[in-house]
């Protein structure tokens, strides 16, 4: 390009931080960039806010962490106007609350929808970030701030002949935005993670047959889900300051509920027997918490996940489908309990089967089938219920490189490696919101995210009002934070189980467990204390001024 075309060639526009991603995470940082009166461009691959809830609009779906907690704090008038109808809410009204968020705060004319992000590759001679999206548009940004979630890249089971099936195929994490009735069908449900337990009794009462297939058993509570009267919303906003300060400081996963003072073996087999009761009819992921060492001691754990299949035991009818349905190959827990609506009953239908895939794998799908050492389980849709390439999935579509040319992917191949999960090191001024490395999908991921969108913006501000240009993690800081968080899990557990926690869902991932399970709590004063001193583990720098050339 010649020097005269390089000035009259229109420069892209540079804002002060690109936000990738308009869920809840992506919206809160919006709205908290105006604040500080920085400019701001968000760029979102769905053609509309929500995220996670945008995507998963499977039969069944809805949030395992009550509504009422399961909402933004960030603004006392949306928390005291806003109407949730039952104690967890389905798909359809997060959804909506989503969009009045984005109406309420004026969002959306600062969204760019339909438009993946391609691209984002640093400047080190300006310190800037490119970021190109797939309309083949580039943007500069002093910042980039990575809101893609850690639930939002659907993954697709490698299975011979799955492209030769005649049938429908629907992935629960990329639903048809129209209603779908499978009325008279014989359906397939591939997978028994959280989305196949929440669909399967829904679909069930359409299909003529649903068979379901399962290689691993999981841990279920039953949800208790009702609808909310005006008394019990009212009851939650009038003590939202102490639940919300709970869920902050208190709480190891973000979520208002008692707290145990004693060990599972600390009480008689009645009395425990009497608790997991008592938690079992409540209903929900607060049955963990009737002891504080469920997730510490194995023994103490045993009884829990005996309690449960127990329970599984006298709910469905069929001692063989009961038996594989009880889970035993991970501590309860240690994978993302799910909570269920009927979902062990379902068994229990005469148009329901269940087919273990754990001793026989799926040999192939044919044009009309399945196929299970050497049986055809004939079926006109298939719905595959195989969870997310999590946590990192999202971040690795992304073409990032940072200092020297190298790609986040490279760095990332045998393992995530950031610092507190918000930086990771060679990524100058490139924040990542609830990414591996913080309590993230340990906890109720609304309370992590306000958490994280508020350390940044603070971090951003401290920047700007000293002039400083550029902020990454130092490596000795995230070494020492990846030891931290892998000596944590190791003491718990968690990584007994192969979990997508541990990326144990996805063929070639390494075995690495990437959330912090430390809590909340601690994890967000470890991050306070970190600003306090100055970002302490963060190299922060001022433009280099421009050199003086000598004119002969």
């Amino acid at each position: 390009m010649s020097a005269t075309s390089s000035v009259t060639a229109k420069s892209p526009a540079t804002y002060d931080v690109v936000v990738v991603g308009a869920g809840f995470a992506g919206m809160y940082m919006l709205h908290r960039l105006r604040g500080q009166g920085m400019t701001a461009r968000v760029f979102e691959q769905g053609s509309g806010v929500g995220g996670t809830w945008y995507w998963n609009r499977y039969p069944g779906a809805r949030c395992d962490v009550e509504s009422m907690q399961y909402s933004y704090s960030f603004s006392e008038e949306l928390q005291q106007e806003w109407d949730w109808s039952e104690r967890y809410a389905p798909q359809p009204e997060i959804l909506k609350y989503a969009n009045h968020v984005a109406d309420r705060f004026d969002l959306r004319k600062d969204i760019q929808f339909d438009t993946p992000v391609e691209r984002v590759v640093f400047d080190e001679t300006t310190n800037l970030w490119s970021i190109t999206t797939s309309d083949g548009k580039t943007v500069s940004a002093k910042f980039v701030v990575l809101a893609t979630g850690c639930l939002s890249n659907a993954r697709m089971p490698d299975i011979k002949g799955l492209d030769q099936f005649k049938g429908k195929v629907y992935h629960t994490g990329h639903w048809p935005h129209e209603a779908v009735d499978f009325t008279g069908q014989r359906v397939a449900v591939i997978g028994t993670g959280s989305s196949g337990i929440q669909s399967v009794p829904v679909i069930a009462e359409q299909a003529s047959h649903l068979t379901v297939f399962q290689r691993t058993a999981n841990f279920s509570i039953p949800a208790r889900n009702a609808s909310l009267s005006d008394a019990e919303r009212q009851q939650f906003r009038d003590n939202y300051p102490e639940i919300r300060r709970f869920a902050r400081e208190v709480a190891r996963n973000g979520i208002y509920t008692e707290m145990p003072d004693r060990g599972a073996l600390d009480d008689g087999d009645n009395e425990r027997r009497a608790k997991y009761e008592a938690r079992w009819q409540r209903g929900g992921l607060t049955f963990m918490s009737v002891y504080n060492n469920l997730a510490l001691d194995k023994a103490a754990n045993d009884t829990a996940a005996d309690f449960v299949r127990e329970k599984i035991a006298e709910i469905v009818k069929d001692p063989e489908t009961a038996r594989l349905l009880q889970p035993n190959n991970h501590p309860i827990g240690s994978k993302r309990i799910c909570i269920d609506t009927d979902y062990f009953a379902t068994f229990n239908r005469a148009n329901v089967t269940l087919v273990d895939i754990k001793s026989n794998p799926i040999e192939e799908i044919t044009a009309n089938a399945v196929r299970v050492a050497d049986k055809d389980y004939e079926v006109d849709a298939l719905v595959l219920a195989t969870g997310f390439d999590a946590m990192t999935g999202s971040v690795a579509k992304i073409d990032i490189k940072g200092r020297g040319g190298q790609t986040l992917s490279q760095k990332w191949a045998a393992g995530p490696r950031t610092y507190l999960g918000l930086m990771s090191a060679g990524f100058p001024n490139l924040f990542v919101i609830t990414g591996p490395g913080s309590p993230s999908v340990l906890s109720n991921m609304i309370v992590s995210i306000e958490q994280h969108v508020d350390w940044i913006t603070d971090c951003l501000v401290y920047m700007r009002d000293r002039g400083l240009a550029t902020m990454e993690a130092s490596v000795d800081a995230e070494d020492k934070w990846v030891d931290h968080v892998n000596e944590v899990a190791a003491a718990t557990l968690y990584p007994q189980a192969n979990s997508w926690y541990m990326g144990a869902n996805v063929p070639g991932k390494p075995r690495i467990f990437m959330p912090y399970i430390g809590g909340v709590g601690p994890y967000r004063k470890i991050c306070n204390d970190v600003a306090a001193k100055g970002y302490e583990g963060f190299v922060m720098a001022r433009a280099e001024a421009p050199r003086k050339v000598a004119v002969s």
